[in-house]
């Protein structure tokens, strides 16, 4: 196995941004059936090493292939552009001062005892920006050039925020549904 392939080519995949989830799952399990650690349990010490080291780069790459969020991140780094969240901060106020009124929301949501058919609402709102912004990345990727990769890593920069905001989102559905 050679742990210098990036992710795509590990999982011989073409770089993309929408993958067949059941190809990427398909190629993992063959992955992990070559490379699994109990494998090589009667192997030297050397060889089990490897293959724990193989095994972790094969649940990496699965894990950001498989999370759009994630491997948008890592296309951005395939192309050279570095990701940080306070690159949306300072380009786009007003997309922070969305995000706000969506914690606000949130918290406003935790204090109320039946709020299911407003979390419902609200998971419903974040979950069409995810899918707003993720065409948007599509389409800026697919352009391609400077100025369409730097707008894409703005555009993951907002996925970013969104994504926390759906984690609280999940964790008090969790919560008052439990």
């Amino acid at each position: 196995m050679n742990i210098t392939l990036n992710y795509f080519e590990l999982f011989q995949l073409p770089v993309s941004c929408e993958l067949n989830s059941g190809q990427l799952t398909r190629r993992y399990r063959e992955l992990q059936k070559v490379v699994h650690p109990d494998r090589f349990a009667c192997e030297s010490d050397r060889q089990q090493t490897l293959a724990v080291q193989y095994a972790a780069y094969v649940n990496e790459a699965y894990s950001v292939l498989k999370s759009p969020l994630s491997r948008y991140i890592y296309m951005l780094q395939l192309s050279g552009r570095q990701v940080g969240v306070e690159q949306s901060m300072v380009e786009d106020p007003a997309f922070l001062m969305e995000q706000m009124d969506l914690q606000e929301a949130v918290a406003e949501l935790s204090k109320q005892s039946n709020s299911g058919v407003d979390l419902k609402n609200l998971m419903g709102q974040v979950a069409a920006s995810t899918a707003e912004l993720s065409g948007e990345f599509i389409r800026l990727w697919q352009q391609g050039g400077i100025e369409a990769l730097d707008q894409a890593v703005l555009i993951v920069c907002k996925m970013q925020f969104i994504e926390k905001v759906t984690k609280k989102l999940k964790q008090l559905e969790f919560e008052l549904f439990d």
